[in-house]
């Protein structure tokens, strides 16, 4: 499989190659943040700390797989992978603040601002944003028309009108009643923007791809995006906060617009089962090398945490 290598027979090909994505990006992303030793140490220990803690890099995971479906060069897909997983971080960090989720966990560990402190975890989520971008700039594997493309994709996904955007909408609608649409506009922007970047910065590294190839995509991604999203509320009802790495029922505390709350777990389960089926007819049209991108659209909607 492209340029990933092969996998011996007697390993699950999907956990082999899933895993091989993982240490890739987690090496990439260990380059291209700043050591802990240059100053300023505790700015950059408490990037490192924000970053590398164990998520399910679930972006770069598309990012991967959806290369993989359009045969794009590994080295290439590096790049997005990478800034949109710092863009990621840099979110968690803002969003676990007192003045947002007030949250104490993430990811099994303590949140930033109560492993630091908040000044220090402002300042390591405002250093992350730009240095995603400074990995796009950059970067040597992508030509400059690849690098301005890149930029104005992930810029839009994370401002306003992305995932930025979604997150005020999630404020101002706490403890509001929300219709279908309304909620699945404010989930569409706060989660689905970046999952969206995701698998169609590998569309645009693929060069020229057929305009069905690119909506197929394109469809897959806002369905999987919302069906995230939507398995995320549900695990806030039903999971165990040992399991799920963040406090389970922070949600309902503050009185989140969710799909559990407004319509109910079995609608939400319904929804998410909907969405999973439809995402998957969208892969049709790429046969065998969809595979992985399948398993991933699986995960999400199965995985417990």
């Amino acid at each position: 499989m492209s340029s990933m290598g092969k996998f011996e027979a007697d390993i699950d090909p999907f956990t082999g190659i899933l895993s091989a994505y993982t240490e890739r990006v987690e090496r990439c992303l260990g380059e291209a943040l700043p050591p802990s030793s240059e100053v300023p140490e505790r700015l950059h220990t408490a990037m490192r700390y924000a970053t590398l803690n164990g998520g399910k890099r679930l972006r770069p995971l598309l990012v991967y797989a959806s290369g993989e479906c359009l045969g794009v060069d590994f080295c290439k897909l590096d790049v997005p992978a990478v800034a949109i997983e710092l863009i990621h971080s840099f979110s968690l960090v803002h969003d676990d603040l007192p003045a947002m989720d007030n949250d104490d966990l993430r990811r099994g560990q303590p949140t930033v601002h109560r492993k630091f402190d908040e000044a220090t975890a402002i300042l390591a989520a405002d250093a992350l944003q730009p240095l995603a971008f400074q990995v796009i700039a950059t970067s040597s594997a992508l030509s400059a028309e690849e690098v301005t493309k890149l930029v104005a994709l992930v810029a839009e996904a994370c401002g306003s009108l992305g995932m930025t955007g979604g997150q005020a909408i999630d404020l101002a609608s706490e403890g509001k009643e929300l219709s279908v649409d309304e909620l699945a506009r404010l989930h569409g922007l706060k989660t689905g923007a970046l999952i969206r970047a995701a698998i169609l910065s590998a569309c645009q590294l693929a060069g020229e791809i057929p305009r069905d190839q690119w909506t197929a995509m394109d469809n897959f991604a806002r369905n999987i995006g919302l069906a995230f999203q939507i398995r995320d509320d549900i695990l806030d009802v039903t999971g165990e906060t040992d399991v799920i790495g963040k406090p389970a029922g922070s949600d309902q505390k503050l009185k989140k617009a969710t799909w559990p709350a407004l319509f109910g777990m079995e609608e939400s389960t319904h929804r998410c089962e909907a969405l999973l089926a439809s995402a998957l007819r969208e892969l049709d049209l790429f046969g065998d090398s969809g595979d992985s991108l399948r398993w991933l659209a699986n995960y999400v909607v199965e995985r417990v945490r």
